[in-house]
């Protein structure tokens, strides 16, 4: 199938790194992994988050015209060539969809959503026109793709008649994060040399246990989470361990001052790393530890119990499901610094149980959340999609070769288009 994609809060070609722009890229890929031809509809960021009613009558304005730009764009191509799909990933009320759904009906194609939140209390106050358009997008959506059950009551109240929610796993394209001997690609080096190095670089101590923090260094629950971990590592102040974090962020000083009662000698930043690097940091790390204060998803703490890393996090959003409670990890309720501490100090008395988590973790991360999976689910939303616009039917999917299963990897790269 031809699939417009399009992220209100921020395109999958951003140049700002963020758990967001992963998991658009992700979805891409898995759709090129499903054998589709991905385009990217627009790059207008719908975002407003401060509750500026004035701007998101703007930004609603601006969406309402792009949508009819591209809606006649689109209707002018030949049918061959049209979007068969439109397929926007995240729509909750500070960044709402204004166009998918105008150009899904305006071309009589299917509209899906991955990952739709609503909040009931957003329905009035300052975020009441950012919750009604939310609202009204995932009311028109043929299919939605739940990553996040946290909004699901919310959401299922909202969908229309012919709409449908599917659970879609979070996930990861494991082979290219930590390709399986044989694959082609050189063999990781051993987690022990790779201590050796990275303690040479940064200055730490191989024969102490690392701890591991991943995120990006933003105000709010990010800043939050990182100042809950470090009220709950000043109960652990008697034992040795090192503190590894990984990010970088507006909110650096503020990151820094956190930590600062704790020592010079125990921190120690290490900026934004990706790719690579960042596969040999969590490889190296003994406990990957973040508080995950209203965290959606995690994508962090995925990569870190896909490369072997245990796990003690929050329990809240999507957490619950990728951290196995005492198998891969420990979940802890939120605002229990000491409870916390508690389930760190647990692994760092027990390095025997710390590997075995991380070895389940690593298990788990591929029976559970690979991109294969993910392209499956994801194939199945479109025939369900399909199936739900009115004039279409199960041929309409068979003609779409839909379900296709995993496909051949490889499809079409998503086409760059000028700037909406």
């Amino acid at each position: 199938m031809r699939i417009a994609f399009y992220a209100p809060l921020k395109a999958p070609d951003s140049d700002v790194p963020s758990g967001d722009r992963q998991i658009a890229r992700l979805l891409v890929r898995a759709l090129q992994m499903g054998g589709h031809e991905v385009t990217l509809l627009s790059r207008f960021r719908a975002f407003e988050g401060s509750g500026n009613a004035s701007r998101m009558r703007r930004l609603e304005r601006i969406g309402g015209k792009l949508a009819t730009r591209h809606a006649r764009r689109l209707k002018a191509m030949p049918p061959e060539l049209r979007p068969e799909a439109v397929f926007t990933y995240h729509v909750y009320d500070k960044a709402p969809d204004w166009i998918g759904p105008g150009v899904a009906r305006a071309l009589g194609i299917p509209y899906l959503i991955c990952e739709a939140s609503l909040n009931p209390k957003r329905a009035e106050g300052a975020r009441a026109i950012g919750f009604a358009a939310a609202r009204a997008a995932v009311a028109s959506a043929h299919c939605i793709l739940e990553i996040n059950p946290r909004d699901r009551a919310a959401v299922d109240a909202a969908l229309g008649p012919r709409g449908v929610i599917r659970s879609l796993a979070p996930f990861l394209d494991i082979a290219a994060l930590d390709p399986e001997p044989g694959s082609g690609t050189p063999a990781p080096i051993p987690a022990d040399a790779l201590r050796e190095t990275l303690g040479r670089r940064h200055g730490l101590d191989p024969s102490q246990p690392w701890l591991l923090a991943v995120a990006m260094m933003r105000r709010g629950d990010k800043l939050e989470s990182y100042r809950a971990l470090a009220a709950a590592l000043t109960e652990l102040v008697q034992r040795p361990w090192q503190l590894l974090v990984v990010g970088e962020g507006d909110a650096r000083g503020a990151v820094e001052a956190a930590f600062r009662p704790l020592g010079r000698e125990r921190i120690r930043f290490l900026g934004l790393q990706e790719g690579a690097a960042l596969a040999d940091i969590y490889r190296s790390a003994d406990i990957f530890a973040w508080p995950a204060v209203n965290e959606a998803l995690g994508m962090a703490i995925l990569e870190a119990q896909a490369l072997g890393c245990p796990v003690v996090a929050g329990g809240g959003g999507a957490v619950g499901a990728i951290v196995e409670h005492e198998a891969t990890g420990f979940l802890v309720p939120n605002g229990d610094p000491r409870a916390f501490a508690k389930a760190v100090d647990g692994l760092l008395r027990d390095p025997d149980r710390a590997a075995a988590m991380g070895a389940a973790a690593r298990r788990r991360a591929r029976r559970c959340h690979g991109i294969e999976t993910a392209a499956k689910t994801i194939d199945l939303a479109l025939a369900d999609g399909l199936r739900r616009v009115p004039a279409r039917n199960d041929s309409a999917a068979s003609a779409a070769g839909l379900p296709v299963g995993a496909g051949e990897a490889g499809g079409a790269p998503y086409q760059r288009e000028e700037s909406a």
